[in-house]
């Protein structure tokens, strides 16, 4: 299977030490090549793989101030579609900008959602809803206007985090300093519980990090260590009392929590988003409404088993897990759109083949039509998923666009045509005694048929 893996641009593709988004396709890109998968990633030219490497941006924007964003990443979406025809599936982890791209090719778009920066977003991902496929990350994470393929968690390689059975004498703030992760809120916990409170994170909103936490952090009591890289990560969180997690929003997924675990780490978050999902309250931490209950849970974290912390991640949170599921994923969405048949007109592929029924997906390409023509041994139903549709039915024509379905009966001559620019797409049911090719009986047809 040919997969072109489409990582962001932000950071290296592994990171040096944040860039999430970034850190997932690295995992599922080495392990699907590990199992023998050819696999093409787009990322920064400085990455690090075991897959074929393209890239348009040498390094990562938020390394090199000299790239401009928006051009690299346009160069760098541009370059993967470009070449979309090599590839049986496109995998795209960069948000929303790639699916503009979606219909310019017939090659399938996967989109895993990595999370919902702000509603505005949104109305991209309804437009091509019925075009490309999701997934999410958590279910907590899903938006009921849209559809998904399959919920799959984040995957990490435990083998590369280190358990420590004690318990550490300090707790734990792991993530991007901003408001949304509660860093204010985690340094008034720890100064709360007496207990010394150790940041790691990059500064992700300066203005909050000088006014909400730089005046409490004193290098003794409160301590900022900045980013910190794989090398050091296992010994920052497995060394913790409690990895403490007081978010503001709902989290779609959270990679450090299940990091933490995975070192056997407790972790002690708010009740919000995907959290009821990663952590297992009363056994691998304890989830809270607010942060006085966070508060009162601190002195239960001795209780808590950390070896089932780290058994929790091994069951439920491993890249081999991960990568299983996307594979599923990836066959189901080729056996959907593999092309069972090309036609001058188009091509159809059939979706469901049974004793009972018969169900297609039919595309026509714009301004051709399929032959006038009648069945015997069966009727149809046909239904308007994309583009405006020219019904002809025993002489009648009927206009149809997306949503709209009618009903053609055994012996009605019938035909369709493409009146639009874009590809007509349709699905088609038939029912009846019998669904072979050669229950065709033309009398016009465009390609010398009759």
């Amino acid at each position: 299977m040919k997969i072109a893996m489409l990582s962001p641009i932000a950071w290296r593709t592994p990171p040096r030490h944040y860039g999430p988004w970034e850190y997932v396709v690295s995992n599922l890109t080495e392990e699907l090549v590990k199992r023998g998968f050819d696999v093409t990633l787009f990322a920064t030219g400085d990455s690090i793989t075991n897959a074929k490497l393209v890239s348009v941006a040498k390094m990562g924007y938020e390394e090199d101030k000299g790239i401009i964003p928006k051009v690299y990443e346009s160069l760098h979406i541009s370059e993967v579609f470009e070449r979309a025809e090599e590839f049986e599936l496109i995998h795209n982890h960069f948000d929303f900008l790639p699916l503009t791209y979606a219909k310019m090719t017939k090659t399938p778009v996967l989109t895993t959602i990595h999370g919902f920066s702000s509603p505005g977003i949104l109305p991209v991902y309804k437009k091509y809803n019925k075009t490309v496929y999701y997934v999410a990350i958590s279910e907590a994470d899903k938006n009921p206007e849209l559809d998904y393929i399959a919920t799959i968690y984040h995957g990490i390689d435990v083998k590369k985090f280190r358990f420590y059975s004690h318990h550490g004498n300090y707790l734990l703030f792991f993530g991007r300093i901003h408001h949304d992760k509660g860093t204010y809120e985690a340094i008034q916990i720890a100064k709360e519980a007496g207990m010394r409170l150790v940041i790691a994170g990059i500064i992700q909103d300066q203005k909050y990090f000088d006014t909400m936490c730089a005046p409490y952090i004193d290098g003794q009591k409160i301590i900022y260590i900045g980013s910190v890289g794989p090398e050091k990560k296992s010994e920052i969180l497995g060394e913790a009392y409690a990895l403490i997690h007081p978010i503001n929003f709902d989290e779609p997924f959270g990679l450090s929590v299940i990091e933490a675990m995975a070192c056997g780490t407790p972790v002690l978050a708010i009740k919000r988003g995907s959290m009821p999902e990663l952590v297992r309250h009363g056994e691998t931490g304890f989830l809270a409404s607010n942060i006085q209950e966070l508060l009162e849970k601190i002195k239960d974290v001795r209780k808590l088993d950390r070896h089932r912390c780290r058994q929790w991640v091994e069951e439920k949170f491993t890249v081999e897990r991960m990568v299983e599921e996307y594979i599923q994923v990836y066959k189901k969405i080729i056996d959907e759109r593999k092309t069972e048949d090309k036609r001058p007109w188009g091509f159809y592929e059939i979706l469901v083949d049974s004793d009972q029924h018969k169900v297609k997906r039919i595309t026509v390409y714009p301004e051709q039509r399929l032959s006038y023509q009648r069945h015997k041994k069966r009727s149809e139903h046909w239904f308007i998923l994309h583009g405006l549709a020219r019904v002809t039915k025993d002489g009648h024509d009927y206009f149809l666009s997306n949503g709209d379905h009618i009903d053609i009966p055994c012996g009605a001559w019938h035909r369709i045509k493409n009146e639009g620019k874009e590809p007509l797409v349709f699905i088609e049911i038939q029912t009846g005694q019998y669904f072979g090719e050669d229950d065709i009986e033309r009398i016009e047809d465009d390609y010398g048929r009759v």
